[in-house]
C-alpha cells in the first residue's frame, strides 16, 4: 500500500526545519488562517484549535494527504504573548517576560484528508525568563530579531541567553513542532517514520 502525501500546513521555516529532521517526504502549503483568540478562549483551546483549522484549511487542496497543522501561543499570567512583528512590541514582551515563568502551549493536529479524521494532542513547556535589563533587551534583538517568535526570544538561538530554564517532554515543542508527539500521531494513522 502507498504511503499517503504528508503536509505541513504551515510557512514556519522553524517548523519546516524540525520535520526535515525526519526524514520524511512532504511538502509544505500555506494554511491562510485567521489566528485570532475567540472571546473568553483559554491558550491551550486556542492552540488546539488553531492547529486544526490549519490542518482542515490544506486538507482542501490536498484531499488524500495526512496533514499536520500546529500552533503555539506563549501565556503568562493569563495574557498572550503571540509573534511580536515588531521591534517596538519585541522589547516590550521581552520587558513584560523579565524574571517570569512562561507556557509555551504547542498545539498539534495531524488529519486524515480523506477520512476527515484528526488526532490532537497539546505539548506544554514552561520557559523561565531572567532579569533583563533594556541594555541587554536591545542588544540581543539587534543580533537577532526574533519578531517572528512567540515570546520574542529564540531558544534555539542566541535567545537561549534570556533563559534560567526550560521544563517540558519535548525541546522541539518549544521551537514550534513536537516531534516526539508527532511520530506518535503518524503512527496512529499508519506512518511509521522508521
Amino acid at each position: 500500500m502507498p504511503q499517503k502525501q504528508l503536509v505541513l500546513a504551515s510557512t514556519s521555516p522553524y517548523r519546516r526545519e524540525l520535520l526535515g529532521r525526519l526524514g520524511l517526504p512532504f511538502v509544505v502549503a500555506n494554511p491562510d488562517t485567521d489566528e485570532t483568540a475567540l472571546p473568553g478562549e483559554t491558550p491551550t483551546a486556542m492552540a488546539l484549535r488553531l492547529s486544526e483549522a490549519k490542518a482542515r484549511a490544506v486538507a482542501k487542496q490536498h484531499p488524500g494527504a495526512l496533514i499536520i497543522g500546529s500552533d503555539q501561543v506563549a501565556e503568562m499570567d493569563g495574557r498572550l504573548f503571540g509573534k511580536p512583528g515588531t521591534h517596538d512590541k519585541a522589547v516590550e514582551q521581552l520587558r513584560a517576560l523579565s524574571g517570569k515563568t512562561v507556557n509555551f502551549f504547542t498545539g498539534l493536529c495531524v488529519l486524515n484528508a480523506t477520512t476527515g479524521q484528526a488526532e490532537l494532542c497539546g505539548v506544554p513547556t514552561l520557559v523561565g525568563f531572567r532579569e533583563l535589563g533594556d541594555a541587554e533587551i536591545e542588544a540581543y534583538l539587534r543580533r537577532e530579531p526574533a519578531y517572528n517568535c512567540a515570546g520574542s526570544a529564540k531558544s534555539e538561538g542566541l535567545g537561549i541567553a534570556l533563559l534560567t530554564r526550560i521544563h517540558g517532554d519535548d525541546p522541539n515543542a518549544l521551537v514550534g513542532l513536537p516531534l516526539i508527539a508527532l511520530c506518535e500521531l503518524l503512527r496512529k494513522h499508519g506512518m511509521n517514520v522508521l
